[in-house]
């Protein structure tokens, strides 16, 4: 397989327009199916979501609540995948017990924490009205 020179255009990077919005969507596709298969704790907060996402429209009736309690979320699963991206990403340059890994492994972990304690604490202050 042939490097990219640094400083070059990536191949993948010409396709422009639809084109590019079009293969995008399936990017993003792939990388949820790859997240949902091989990562347990994005499975586990997916299905966290399918119960809380619906819960937001029963529980309160103000837009506003909603779209805190649904936002919260969602950003869940986003700093989730983030996090799989970095792990993934260190795993694949070395498997070694390294302690920059480890920083960028526990970082990534604590940003996930952080998004669930924002969960607790917007449905919490809302939810108490």
């Amino acid at each position: 397989m042939e490097m990219t020179p640094p400083g070059s255009a990536n191949e993948y990077k010409g396709k422009t327009g639809l084109k590019r919005v079009w293969n995008a969507l399936f990017y993003s596709m792939a990388g949820f199916r790859a997240a949902f298969r091989h990562e347990d704790a994005f499975r586990q907060e997916v299905i966290l979501a399918c119960i809380l996402i619906p819960a937001a429209f029963f529980l309160n009736d103000e837009a506003i609540a909603r779209a805190l309690m649904i936002g919260s979320v969602l950003l869940v699963l986003l700093v989730e995948l983030i996090n799989s991206a970095i792990e993934a990403t260190v795993d694949r340059i070395s498997l070694e017990n390294h302690q920059l890994a480890k920083r960028a492994k526990d970082i990534g972990s604590a940003a996930v924490f952080v998004s669930l304690v924002n969960v607790a604490v917007i449905w919490g202050l809302i939810l108490a009205g």
